[in-house]
């Protein structure tokens, strides 16, 4: 089975990795009396803010991939985040004005592998999701969005409102997802550059970014169960957006 894991052995190469801009997951390093540049490798992660977990030797030799880990192992992820430019410059290859999703916090691996796979049929330039307290591209997210993952752009950002600030300041209206919203998803006008925020499957779009949305949707409900899956209120709305644009 393919692995959404990939791990960098060796002082110098862990080193480098830190010094780069890449994502790490963990840092797992051998427990013992440390030298040299394992402390510069302890301090730089730590500075970055970078998980440590301090195992014996003998689990480290038994994770290792190398046989050489000389008492360091980093955990990173391979897949190949973007840049919220990349999504823009994406959407204007294509002659067409932006359409992204923005998840504000999708927790279950299952809920974003299933968006991101609506999101390549429906169109999506890209797609945006917080470094923390929300799921990653792994494993299951990849054999939940049936590989979709491989063509959507997926860029992962410090802070959702930030980023919501930078697609206003790019002419992208911001759109929230929210039950008690006056207008439904399907009165709107989605031919600009539109951004689509998905809140939480439990407590949906948090406060602030529900204050720095431009327009908040709703989509009505009939039954005598007032909430949708994320997946499927994402899949609506997206398909809504699609089908003004392919008039």
């Amino acid at each position: 089975m393919e692995s959404y894991e990939d791990q960098i052995e060796g002082r110098n190469s862990v080193l480098e990795l830190l010094k780069s801009s890449r994502d790490i997951n963990k840092l797992y390093i051998q427990k013992g009396e440390k030298h040299g540049s394992i402390l510069e490798i302890i301090a730089l992660a730590k500075e970055k803010k970078v998980v440590i977990s301090e195992i014996e030797k003998s689990k480290m030799d038994k994770i290792s991939q190398t046989s050489n880990h000389q008492g360091v192992i980093a955990i990173v992820p391979p897949f190949d985040y973007c840049e919220i430019d990349d999504i823009i410059y994406e959407a204007k290859s294509k002659n067409e004005n932006p359409f992204i999703l923005i998840l504000d916090g999708i927790e279950d691996p299952h809920n974003l592998g299933s968006i991101i796979r609506t999101a390549e049929c429906a169109g999506v330039h890209g797609i945006i999701i917080p470094k923390r307290r929300a799921a990653q591209v792994n494993s299951t997210v990849s054999k939940t969005s049936a590989g979709a993952v491989q063509y959507v752009k997926i860029a992962r950002v410090n802070n959702i409102n930030e980023a919501i600030k930078e697609l206003k300041e790019k002419d992208v209206w911001i759109y929230g997802t929210d039950m008690n919203a006056k207008t439904a998803y399907n009165k709107e006008n989605y031919n600009a550059g539109v951004g689509i925020v998905i809140g939480n499957e439990g407590s949906g779009i948090s406060r602030l970014v529900k204050e720095n949305c431009d327009i908040l949707i709703k989509i009505p409900m009939e039954g005598k169960i007032n909430s949708l899956n994320a997946s499927v209120s994402a899949g609506i709305i997206m398909y809504e957006v699609a089908n003004q644009r392919n008039k």
